[in-house]
């Protein structure tokens, strides 16, 4: 597969995201400073695969971009401001991210947090204020990003990860963290994308399989890329893992064990695609990038 469609579709996604979200943050009536924090992480580059997996869930319904693209932005917001967070010396404490100094290494620990903050709570505020959306759509992805992104998801993920630490996990507790910690958010895109486009209940439950499929194959290739990655090309260090002595796939399951899932995952999300009976040609491609990406 040359994933021609998807690095088109992902080129038009990022122009119309980095104008989008730059436009956001440049209306804020907000003090410079932490627009500049927040502005900061947002437009530090990364993969836009959230984003990306939204809109293309959309475009397999054949909706148009402008439906999805707040809720993409303020998606993109959570996910930055979560990445802004687990940089602080209290969590990861890491010096680089995407290949650029964290953001408190630029603006210092305060200001980071409360950049973190505010982009978590205008992500809010983006779609409540999204016009083309009806406002029962907006209450039920309010809904979900919350619980995508609170306690019963990403915080409690990130949780179980700091309480496992320099400990050997289960691959059920393993899985139990990467489900919550990285996977509900990609879960949130694709039924987010599928609500706007009118999705019927089957449809919304067989994309929701798909995304947790592709959210566990996401983490897998994360932990086999911090084993066989370069560090100019991932932008963090590799090995770190393992320096850290954290429980991951490969330690769990060997690498080549590791590469063995990352394929149950990957064809397991794309057999839910086949019974949509939509034009799923991006998502599929999309499954396909998670196994061969090298960032």
């Amino acid at each position: 597969m040359d994933l021609h469609k998807l690095r088109s579709f992902m080129k038009k996604v990022n122009e119309r995201l980095e104008t989008e979200l730059s436009q956001a943050i440049v209306k804020l009536h907000a003090p410079q400073k932490i627009k500049d924090a927040m502005a900061y992480s947002l437009q530090a580059g990364g993969k836009r695969i959230r984003p990306t997996l939204l809109l293309a869930t959309l475009h397999a319904f054949g909706k148009e971009m402008k439906y999805g693209i707040k809720t993409a932005c303020a998606l993109e917001m959570v996910h930055t401001y979560s990445l802004i967070h687990d940089d602080l010396p209290a969590m990861d404490n890491d010096d680089l991210r995407r290949g650029k100094p964290t953001n408190h290494k630029v603006f210092g620990e305060a200001y980071s947090i409360l950049a973190g903050d505010g982009l978590l709570t205008y992500s809010f505020q983006m779609i409540a204020q999204d016009s083309t959306l009806t406002s029962e759509q907006k209450v039920k992805i309010i809904e979900l990003l919350a619980i995508a992104a609170g306690p019963e998801g990403m915080v409690g993920g990130q949780v179980a990860d700091m309480l496992g630490e320099k400990q050997e996990l289960s691959i059920e507790e393993l899985e139990y963290i990467h489900r919550n910690k990285t996977g509900k958010l990609l879960t949130f895109s694709a039924v987010a994308g599928a609500i706007i486009a009118g999705a019927s209940s089957e449809q919304i439950d067989l994309l929701e399989k798909y995304a947790e499929n592709i959210g566990l194959a996401f983490q897998i290739r994360d932990d086999i890329l911090d084993i066989e990655g370069k560090e100019e090309i991932i932008g963090k260090p590799v090995g770190s893992d393992e320096g850290n002595v954290k429980s991951t796939y490969p330690s769990l399951l060997t690498l080549d064990g590791a590469k063995e899932r990352l394929h149950y995952h990957t064809n397991l999300a794309k057999d839910m695609l086949r019974d949509l009976n939509l034009d799923t040609k991006l998502l599929e491609e999309l499954a396909e990038l998670i196994v061969v990406r090298n960032h």
